[in-house]
């Protein structure tokens, strides 16, 4: 596994006592469909979605599939949605950067691509804002977790879905510009990536 993943797994699973024991089992309830779905069909398919597929949906299809690999969870797929299209934004980016996680940017359009780089080719991934139901996305049959208040209360019905939970993030977005910017995005990439990574270790021990 790429050095990266390792360090920033290392780190965050220090960090497990930061997760309130309501959220601990709203993580647990979400690992046992997971292991359901691994156990009956040897596949499952995660979609995070967000309003805008920008910032917390992204970060949460990213982390889940790498951690997902280093632990060694076959068959689990990730991907992320919205309820409109925007932009992978710059600053989670540069928050994943600053972990070492590497990105190469293709272009310079609106809603630029974002190719990550790993050691392992199946990680290899290219990352951008797209709505939930775009082709690239599953269009039945997946677990859709709904990782905003706003996307769950004005998206009432996800077309497809398996199974639909809530599990809702405070968007960093309200530091943009501030001196708290920085911060507060790599605060955001900690605590979905300790989450993330509590959710692998109770998929582990499901199955």
């Amino acid at each position: 596994m790429d050095e990266s993943v390792k360090l920033f797994i290392n780190e965050v699973k220090l960090e497990f006592d930061q997760i309130n024991p309501m959220r601990k089992k709203e993580l647990s309830f979400l690992a046992e469909l997971i292991h359901e779905e691994l156990k009956k069909m040897s596949c499952c398919k995660v979609m995070f979605i967000c309003t805008h597929n920008s910032r917390r949906s992204q970060l949460a299809e990213f982390l889940l599939r790498i951690v997902a690999h280093d632990k060694g969870i076959n068959g689990l797929k990730t991907f992320s949605g919205g309820t409109e299209a925007t932009s992978f934004n710059y600053r989670m980016v540069t928050a994943l950067d600053s972990f070492g996680f590497n990105f190469d940017k293709s272009n310079d359009v609106s809603n630029p691509r974002y190719s990550f780089l790993s050691d392992h080719k199946e990680l290899n991934q290219v990352m951008f804002s797209k709505v939930y139901d775009d082709t690239s996305n599953p269009q039945s049959n997946y677990i859709a977790v709904m990782v905003c208040d706003h996307a769950d209360q004005n998206c009432p019905i996800v077309s497809g879905a398996s199974h639909r939970i809530s599990l809702p993030y405070i968007d960093p977005k309200h530091s943009d510009d501030s001196p708290e910017e920085a911060d507060s995005y790599v605060s955001k990439v900690r605590e979905i990536g300790r989450e993330i990574l509590y959710l692998c270790k109770e998929i582990s021990e499901e199955v």
